[in-house]
């Protein structure tokens, strides 16, 4: 893992902060998840940054090198990219992000069409946190973002978040797994497996699973940490199980089934800037994003019958 500059950023909220609980507050993180970052960052430099007490945290000398090279560093990154978001602005030009949802291809699709001339950009992102900083900071026009009960995106000047539908999270198992020839999946019984959950730092999907399994009284094992086709391999191979969004394309060698009751849940969000290109297309582009998410639904067996099942509940909030 390399250093990047999110990490400086981390590092110089701490020390403004003077503690990791009021960092994690202006972060937008939980204080167990920036308390793992930091040990991640600590571990790349290879020095402790803070001495950390029970009044707070202070840089060590090692930490003051650190702030004083961040310090110095940070204000040009932060020129050069509105430098950069001010020229790109100006283009005939739509930057668009996405974590890992199944809405990106319909939301380009839309762009294309409300403006047929501009030139449409796309990149992922595992953590929503940093495309919606992105989006407050120009550099990108329009996001498909996610979130959890309780655990919604913080608001931020000049971005508009409108949530589309808010679906269950189901169990994602090997296809020779004993639960996979359930209809439905008890929590408590997939959470006395070893798991495969994503990275704590960047998003707090880790910590809602956990506090769910928490709330279950069960605390599961994950040895594993990954995202994306990783985790789904690790999942293929046996060695673990997971959990993924309803909307899951099915794949071979891995099994998706819901969860009894219903325990968990995902929202997706769209999100532009208020003050952008896509602002007075606002309502078209929901429409047709929310219409291509039912079209993608018809596209996952599993959640198509839970839909079915649970009418009340499928209903799009857009």
């Amino acid at each position: 893992m390399e250093l990047e500059v999110r990490h400086l950023r981390v590092v110089c909220a701490i020390a403004e902060a003077g503690s990791l609980t009021r960092a994690a507050a202006s972060l937008s993180m939980t204080q167990p998840g920036l308390s793992t970052q930091l040990r991640r960052i600590e571990s790349m430099l290879g020095g402790v940054l803070f001495d950390r007490r029970r009044a707070g945290a202070t840089p060590t000398a090692f930490g003051e090198l650190v702030l004083a090279r961040a310090h110095a560093v940070l204000p040009g990154i932060d020129a050069l990219l509105a430098d950069t978001a001010r020229h790109l602005a100006s283009q005939d030009r739509v930057r668009v992000g996405s974590v890992g949802a199944p809405l990106i291809g319909h939301l380009v699709l839309a762009i294309g069409t409300l403006l047929p001339d501009a030139e449409v950009t796309s990149r992922c992102h595992y953590s929503p946190v940093t495309l919606l900083d992105d989006l407050a900071a120009g550099r990108l026009e329009a996001a498909v973002l996610g979130d959890h009960p309780e655990q919604v995106l913080p608001p931020r000047d000049g971005v508009v978040l409108t949530p589309l539908v808010t679906e269950p999270v189901f169990a994602l198992l090997p296809a020779t797994h004993p639960l996979a020839g359930q209809e439905a999946v008890s929590l408590t019984e997939l959470a006395d497996h070893d798991w495969a959950m994503p990275r704590p730092d960047g998003d707090r999907t880790r910590e809602y699973w956990s506090s769910v399994c928490a709330l279950a009284g069960r605390r599961p094992s994950a040895p594993h940490e990954a995202e994306g086709r990783q985790l789904i391999e690790l999942v293929r191979a046996g060695l673990a199980v997971s959990l993924c969004q309803a909307t899951f394309a099915q794949t071979p060698g891995v099994t998706v089934r819901p969860l009894a009751g219903n325990p968990l849940w995902y929202r997706h969000v769209l999100a532009w800037q208020r003050d952008g290109p896509l602002a007075s297309h606002a309502d078209d582009l929901v429409r047709t994003v929310a219409a291509g998410y039912l079209e993608t639904c018809t596209a996952s067996p599993v959640y198509a019958d839970w839909r079915r099942r649970h009418p009340d509940l499928a209903q799009p909030s857009a």
